[in-house]
């Protein structure tokens, strides 16, 4: 039996500073409460405010415990790490890292032609099987990006699949589906998604009407009770969101800074091993 999901949250994004001067818009991040299970934190960044300083970004750092996951709009991200990775990622393109056991990395901005940087960061945790696994990478470039194209709607795949269109990131535990979605006012974006499933939509640009009720500020939508979404194009012109959905891993977490364990006695081994050296379980 099919049943809409309705919206039964409404997130407005709050304006905080990371890393090195960075102001980026953030909807969730880690609690223990973990509303959003499985995705721990969205921030929707653009370093375009000159009171940032000339070189904001994210220095190097740890994570351990979960995925991050790095969504280029505009600009580009210099990245590197304790795996001896390097890399840039660009306008559309993607970078799935799984922390697992510990990995130290730097994520530095460059602005476009006209000054602007622009994207979104996911995490994702890790169920407790995975925690310690080896450091992971999937990066992939825009044109390996597919989209599903319909009349009145497209969406770029990044996870997971669309009618038949199959995202480049694989081999996630929770089964993901992570798109860009372009909706035409009037037209409607249908998705079927488990009850298991978490399904959030950030809605970046115009308007839409889920269940009878629109919403047209930017602002992350938990959808939750059903195992079918509609979206209906709203407003005048298009509207655009990004749309996340992913299984439920259903375990308790402790998040502390850049990691998340499921006990209070792993956070305090994260912090001794980082503290005497034992952090990076492997290397490149």
């Amino acid at each position: 039996m099919t049943k809409i999901r309705q919206v039964t949250e409404v997130v407005t994004p709050k304006l905080v500073m990371e890393g090195a001067g960075v102001l980026l818009y953030r909807s969730i991040s880690p609690s223990r409460q973990n509303p959003f299970d499985p995705f721990l934190l969205f921030d929707h960044f653009a370093f375009n405010d000159p009171t940032e300083g000339v070189n904001p970004g994210f220095p190097t750092h740890p994570h351990r415990g979960i995925e991050t996951v790095t969504y280029i709009l505009e600009g580009s991200v210099r990245h590197r790490d304790s795996m001896g990775n390097t890399g840039i990622i660009g306008p559309g393109e993607v970078q799935w890292m799984s922390a697992g056991s510990g990995i130290l990395h730097e994520e530095m901005p460059s602005a476009d032609e006209n000054g602007r940087i622009h994207g979104f960061q996911l995490w994702v945790n890790l169920p407790a099987a995975q925690k310690m696994s080896k450091p992971a990478y999937q990066e992939v470039n825009a044109s390996k990006l597919p989209i599903s194209q319909f009349d009145g709607f497209s969406a770029r795949v990044i996870a997971g699949s669309y009618h038949l269109v199959a995202g480049p990131v694989s081999d996630i535990h929770i089964n993901p589906t992570y798109m860009d979605v372009f909706l035409t006012s009037g037209e409607t974006f249908p998705f079927d998604a488990p009850e298991s499933h978490t399904v959030g939509l950030y809605l970046l640009e115009g308007s839409v009407s889920i269940a009878g009720r629109e919403f047209s500020e930017a602002g992350l939508l938990k959808l939750e009770n059903g195992n079918r979404v509609e979206v209906l194009g709203a407003g005048n012109g298009q509207s655009r969101f990004i749309f996340i959905s992913g299984l439920r891993i259903n375990e308790p977490i402790v998040p502390y800074g850049p990691f998340v364990m499921n006990t209070a006695e792993e956070i305090q081994q994260t912090i001794s091993d980082l503290q005497k050296g034992f952090f990076i379980r492997h290397h490149g």
